[in-house]
């Protein structure tokens, strides 16, 4: 199936301009496929050929300007046009198929209750998996969806719904928007619905998690009001849409997508089960990222997908910045962002597969390559770079020059170059060339502090090219408590620097540049900080410094110049002593992931995982009390996961609770069964009786989990089928069946599996498409086989042949961290 080029999107916008689209789906029609009739109303400059995309299962008839069009013509999902000068009015009859993989029109049938629901993503290619449309981001157009539905069902769109009778529901037209952006969610939803700034709220989720949305319901409509008003605060534009709703989905490949009025998010963000502050604060983020979008990226949109970071990057730092603004019920959100989301986009930036956060246009030919941009540098490189950007040129200067975007823009398109001209007129700093700095270039700049004693001055030593400006912090002990370290002060400095920094007095304890995380670098310590850093990281004031020193450390093992065991031990020293959730969860998550996981060899992964074990029974001991039970449940996670002691696990779960709390809800139960399955300490009896337990989406995606982990070669045999011949798992369902299918403890019931892997998902990816390559690139690859005869076999078949290219990418990166693994084996 081709896909649409720059080129080719280029040429249709100068011979187009697309006026409305009148969408007719018919919902009623059966559980494989629903009827879609498509009229555009558009007119050509000139005269001249072009297509229009879709991808029909059947295509009953078209006609332009009334006359016949022959189905025939379609080639693969291009329609053939050719037109004269003037209007026009391209009419589509056909069915489309519902989709399992989270792409076009997506169906589920809860199987808690048998209700079934459908929604839109209908981003890059798969708007034409919903109705015919000329599907580029520059050729919008005013939506008038109608919707024929099940008796009992609602129907959600971009504008205000009218239920007519009969099942009939009518979308108010939009303002003009991209194809990408029109959205449809329709079933027996549970709807919570309020007014604000005399608009009409909602948020809506399936039926069966209706106790759960009622629960919350207070706390993401107060967290959508604060953040609403906190934009028209900052934006000179009010708001472009005629009502704001907020749908939790089920199966949704994404964490959310920004449908203007009409917002989607994956289904997890209803909480089942017990979660943390930080967790929280991570759904508040989200629906702050998302709201953002109505202006970057809904009201003024990209003109190509090598812009992509004017939605993503924008959106990303707004999301974070304006919870902090906007809310007092969580913690600093930039300790979360710096430990957890901007290591993302470190990782990311030193793979084979970076990227500019802004790059050339030649580098973005076609909408396959625009799919593989959407990654940590698009998202936490491009937040970083902001947050950098509002550090050097101002705040004031920053929102006075985003307000004259999109006044010149408001329901059009813009590029890079429209972005940097509106900034640049709110400011005298040369924003061009801080661009072609930060934007145009790829990569990680280290920034070193060096400290002369005699004269008193610090210097901040450079590897990269870009300018920074980072705040050092001076640090010097605490002589009340030699475990712990005050500050002394904060220096601004620009690097390159004209001129070393003074610091009077004694030479410091601790020097620690970027120390408010403001710019986007990794981080090294002098020898002299970096040994009382070790000895006394917990006791450093301020959470996001300390995030920034163990962003440091995780750089340093990451890079072989620490040894994972030092981290690990380091890890286990301070988190006892860790005030801050959202930097033990961090650590936690590094020292049992890829440390545990890859890093160390695998004769010495059982230490790792009792220093893990301890770690964790020492961070439960601290919470006996009931004094933080968010840092309880994380602590109860990550032990369930290191710890051996399958009696331990299984006295848990018949007595559903760990001793002192927490009681154990779905998810920590199906967490125990999925270690105990791994260890071998349970059977399919076991997990058939959790899955009537919990007959819920989740109870089926942690039974396939708990089947998958089994260490019996018929297990291993059956989940392998069920992933790469069958074809029937939803994209969920597949993720957790890979989940659970590689566990480093059965290497050697796995190996076989290692060379299978890579036919077999080059083959799944060409039958079912870029979500579930991505999902068998991310989830379904042997990342525990961390040798050198599996590296030489994965670069064989990268450089073997065509991949799908959402494929080639997750293995380019995956192949990386398996390169880099064995680089740190060997120290």
């Amino acid at each position: 199936m081709p896909v649409l080029t720059r080129d080719e999107a280029q040429t249709r916008a100068r011979l187009l301009d697309v006026h409305r689209y009148t969408v007719d789906l018919d919902l009623t029609t059966g559980d494989e496929t629903f009827g879609s009739t498509t009229a555009v109303h558009f007119t050509a400059r000139a005269a001249g050929t072009t297509f229009v995309e879709l991808k029909p299962a059947t295509l009953r008839s078209v006609t332009l300007d009334g006359e016949p069009v022959d189905p025939e013509t379609l080639g693969d999902n291009r329609l053939p046009l050719t037109l004269t000068e003037g209007e026009h009015t391209l009419r589509v009859d056909a069915t489309m198929r519902y989709s399992r993989t989270g792409e076009g029109m997506h169906r589920f049938t809860d199987p808690s209750d048998g209700e079934t629901y459908v929604y839109t993503q209908l981003f890059l290619d798969d708007v034409q998996r919903v109705f015919a449309a000329f599907d580029q981001p520059d050729l919008k157009a005013v939506f008038e969806i109608a919707v024929t539905a099940p008796e009992g069902w609602t129907v959600l769109a971009n504008g205000i719904t009218t239920h007519q009778g009969g099942g009939r529901w009518q979308a108010a037209p939009t303002p003009p928007i991209s194809t990408y952006l029109a959205a449809v969610a329709a079933g027996p939803w549970h709807s919570v619905r309020t007014e604000h700034a005399g608009l009409p709220f909602g948020i809506h989720c399936r039926r069966s998690l209706a106790p759960y949305l009622d629960a919350d319901a207070d706390e993401i409509l107060d967290v959508t009001r604060r953040c609403f008003d906190r934009y028209h605060e900052k934006f000179d534009e009010p708001y472009p849409f005629d009502s704001y709703d907020q749908a939790f989905v089920p199966e949704f490949n994404a964490g959310a997508m920004e449908n203007p009025g009409l917002v989607t998010f994956r289904d997890e963000f209803v909480y089942r089960s017990a979660v943390t502050v930080t967790e929280r604060q991570t759904r508040a983020m989200v629906i702050a990222h998302e709201m953002a979008h109505m202006w970057f990226g809904d009201l003024v949109t990209l003109r190509w997908w090598d812009d992509i970071w004017l939605n993503e990057s924008f959106a990303e730092y707004m999301g974070y910045q304006t919870v902090n603004e906007a809310t007092t019920r969580f913690p600093d959100t930039w300790t979360d962002f710096g430990i957890a989301r901007k290591a993302w986009g470190y990782d990311a930036d030193q793979r084979p597969s970076t990227h500019p956060v802004a790059p050339d246009p030649d580098a973005v030919p076609d909408t396959a390559s625009a799919l593989l941009n959407f990654d940590g540098i698009s998202y936490a490189k491009g937040a970083s770079a902001l947050r950098q950007l509002v550090a050097w040129m101002g705040e004031k200067e920053f929102l006075a020059g985003i307000n004259a975007h999109f006044a010149r823009h408001r329901f059009g398109n813009a590029t890079l170059a429209d972005f940097l001209d509106n900034l640049a007129s709110a400011t005298s700093r040369d924003v061009h060339g801080w661009a072609e700095a930060w934007l145009r270039t790829t990569g990680v700049d280290t920034l070193t502090p060096r400290y002369d004693q005699a004269a008193g001055t610090l210097t901040a030593d450079r590897s990269g090219s870009r300018p920074h400006r980072v705040t050092a912090g001076v640090y010097d002990p605490d002589l009340a408590d030699g475990r712990r370290l005050v500050l002394r002060d904060r220096h601004e400095i620009d690097v390159p620097q004209d001129a070393p920094a003074h610091l009077p007095g004694p030479r410091p304890a601790l020097i620690v540049l970027n120390d408010e995380d403001h710019t986007y670098a990794k981080i090294r310590l002098d020898d002299h900080s970096a040994e009382r850093a070790l000895r006394t990281l917990s006791g450093i004031p301020g959470a996001l410094t300390r995030a920034v020193v163990w962003n440091c450390l995780r750089d340093m093992v990451r890079d072989g110049e620490l040894e994972p065991v030092t981290y690990l031990e380091t890890a286990r020293a301070h988190l006892p002593e860790e005030t801050d959730l959202a930097v033990v969860q961090g650590v936690l998550a590094f020292a049992s992931g890829p440390i545990a996981d890859q890093y160390v060899p695998a004769e010495e992964r059982p230490a790792a995982l009792a220093v893990l074990t301890d770690l964790t029974r020492d961070l439960i001991r601290r919470t006996e009390d009931g004094s933080d039970p968010g840092l309880r449940l994380t602590a109860v996670r990550h032990h369930i996961d290191a710890t051996d002691r399958t009696g331990t696990l299984q006295g848990w779960l018949d007595e559903g609770t760990v001793p002192g709390g927490p009681e154990l809800d779905p998810e920590l139960r199906w967490r125990v069964l999925a270690r105990l399955a791994a260890l071998g300490a349970t059977d399919e009896a076991a997990i058939a009786a959790e899955l009537d337990r919990d007959a819920s989406a989740t109870g089926e995606e942690g039974a396939a989990r708990c089947r998958a982990a089994l260490p019996t070669a018929e297990a291993k045999a059956a989940a392998w089928e069920r992933m790469f011949t069958a074809d029937t798992l939803s994209n969920y369902l597949f993720t957790a069946t890979a989940q659970g299918f590689w566990q480093p403890e059965q290497a050697g019931l796995l190996r076989e599996y290692v060379a299978r892997f890579y036919p077999d998902a080059t083959a799944l990816a060409d039958r079912r498409g870029p979500a579930i390559a991505r999902a068998a690139g991310r989830y379904a690859f042997p990342a525990h086989a961390v040798d050198p005869a599996h590296l030489s076999l994965a670069e064989e078949h990268l450089a073997s042949g065509s991949l799908l290219p959402a494929l080639h990418r997750q293995l380019t990166d995956q192949v990386d961290d398996l390169r880099r693994a064995l680089a740190v084996r060997k120290g």
